[in-house]
């Protein structure tokens, strides 16, 4: 599956009059997209779609309705927060009865079968007005990773992606049962982390994906971030930017290379980005780091 886009949708951001504000089209995304928008008011039917979708309400109260016109017709008022669930492959009959602004995430089926890590394939639940306070900050952290787009967030986006998918595999399946107790993760094993460490070297200053990264292990996505997490103590990404701040910091401590070309030889995107990352992660800023040695 190439980058997911309107074609994969079920058909409401093709609407007229839904212009969204921003998407994550063009970033390269192949397992989730993103859109933000303002809706009107409308009432339609919408073919199934591959991908699940996922709708967060970003205010309200306003009603909608579901199953229009069927036996199993429900209607609620849904607040800011809320969250409406559309499985995969099955049609809609939607009517929402006011302007809304709303966040939309689509992401494929086998995206959350891969984070159920089950046997017996995985269902979502139809939803209306459910409340899912991780998965609200999920879907915000995802639209400000589109909203502040820098090429070296890929793996962070990556990794929210995945966090969507276990957390609607989780808590969000058809007919939840109570929650199994955890169990402990199996960690990376030597040669594993080794090939992914000299990946992570190797393309320091270029955007790395977590699929990439996956593969390098041999592992899915899903597995690969859980047992990166219990070897290091870290998501990929936040490993990898670490290691992208201390590469900078050696090269600025010890060498007379302009700052804007360390910027991009350790993945920052230009000079403004890597003293942004270095305030926040160590208080100071690269011309201080330069100047103290």
């Amino acid at each position: 599956m190439g980058e997911l886009g309107p074609a994969d949708t079920n058909g409401i951001l093709s609407l007229p009059w839904i212009r969204p504000e921003r998407t994550s089209a063009g970033l390269g995304w192949d397992r989730i997209y993103l859109s933000k928008q303002r809706e009107q008011p409308y009432r339609a039917e919408f073919g199934p779609a591959r991908t699940h979708q996922l709708i967060l309400h970003l205010a309200g109260p306003v009603t909608v309705r579901r199953g229009v016109g069927s036996p199993g017709e429900r209607s609620r008022r849904i607040p800011a927060g809320g969250l409406f669930l559309q499985p995969s492959h099955q049609e809609l009959s939607v009517e929402l009865g006011g302007e809304l602004d709303t966040l939309h995430v689509y992401l494929p089926d086998s995206a959350v079968q891969e984070a159920a890590g089950s046997d017996a394939p995985v269902r979502l639940a139809d939803e209306l007005g459910s409340v899912d306070p991780l998965l609200e900050q999920l879907v915000l952290a995802l639209d400000g990773v589109v909203r502040e787009w820098e090429p070296g967030a890929r793996a962070y986006a990556d990794q929210l992606g995945a966090l969507v998918a276990a957390q609607l595999a989780r808590q969000h399946r058809s007919g939840r049962s109570v929650p199994a107790a955890p169990r402990s993760v199996e960690a990376l094993t030597d040669r594993q982390f080794a090939q992914v460490r000299e990946l992570m070297d190797e393309r320091l200053a270029e955007p790395l994906g977590l699929a990439e990264l996956a593969a390098t292990a041999g592992l899915s996505v899903s597995r690969f971030a859980r047992r990166f997490k219990a070897r290091t103590g870290l998501p990929p990404h936040r490993y990898l930017l670490r290691l992208r701040v201390d590469q900078a910091g050696l090269l600025l401590r010890t060498g007379t290379e302009p700052i804007a070309e360390i910027a991009v030889r350790c993945g920052f995107s230009h000079q403004e980005h890597l003293t942004r990352v270095l305030r926040a992660h160590l208080g100071t800023t690269p011309a201080a780091l330069r100047r103290d040695g």
